[in-house]
């Protein structure tokens, strides 16, 4: 008799849409045992990196989902980030974890990073929602039923009233044009809490909306900076 054994795998978890949907696919699929969310958190302010998320929310996320979170914390200072990550990716190497899965879409310079730090670990970077057209893969979203609300914009793309609002055809329809569907392009970050992937639906407030600034130093020394509409949630 065959025995079928699933491979042990370390899901990226953003809190927002694509992780859910690239997740739902994951475990539909059933050909990996995803052992943890690992998610990465401001120390400071316990908000996650990209999408300002309370680190109490991606908390219950995880327990609606049934899957442990794994936050790596991280300094203002972003320059350790590598060595954090390599340290959490050589916790899971020992566990027997030889798969990275992540919600990318089409960016290849962000795949190609993974994979440069991840492959020499001997670590396969799996990405279930690749494809080169977004609105395909909005398509396959909006069919999957996971519920998401609009939790940050890029101020110079989409202004303060799309936040909270759930991601739908309607809420679609009001994008410039320029507006990357999927808000691959940083255009917008959501936040999942309700559908087939969540146990019950995670319960959260938005307080607020503020306009937020950020100041980045590039690799090439230049500073820009960046303005962003933000939900003030718990």
């Amino acid at each position: 008799m065959i025995v079928y054994t699933r491979k042990k795998a370390v899901f990226n978890w953003s809190g927002g849409k694509d992780s859910a949907l690239a997740l739902s696919k994951v475990l539909q699929e059933n050909q990996f045992e995803v052992v943890a969310l690992l998610t990465t958190v401001n120390e400071e302010t316990k908000l996650s990196s990209m999408h300002a998320i309370p680190h109490t929310l991606l908390m219950k996320q995880a327990e609606s989902i049934g899957i442990p979170l794994y936050p790596v914390y991280l300094p203002k200072n972003l320059e350790i980030y590598e060595q954090r990550m390599l340290d959490a990716a050589n916790h899971f190497k020992a566990q027997g974890v030889e798969h990275f899965i992540f919600g990318d879409i089409y960016l290849t310079d962000v795949r190609q990073y993974r994979e440069d730090r991840l492959h020499p670990l001997r670590i396969e970077v799996v990405e279930p929602l690749w494809n080169p057209n977004s609105t395909e893969v909005m398509q396959d979203f909006l069919a999957s039923g996971i519920k998401t609300k609009i939790i940050v914009t890029d101020a110079s793309k989409l202004d303060g009233s799309f936040i909270g609002q759930d991601i739908s055809s309607a809420t679609l329809d009001l994008m410039p044009p320029d507006v990357d569907v999927c808000g691959e392009n940083g255009e917008y970050h959501t936040f999942a809490y309700a559908g087939e992937l969540f146990k019950h639906p995670v319960e959260f407030n938005i307080i607020e909306t503020r306009k937020m600034m950020y100041e980045f130093k590039l690799a090439s020394g230049e500073e820009k900076t960046y303005h962003y509409w933000q939900a003030i949630f718990e």
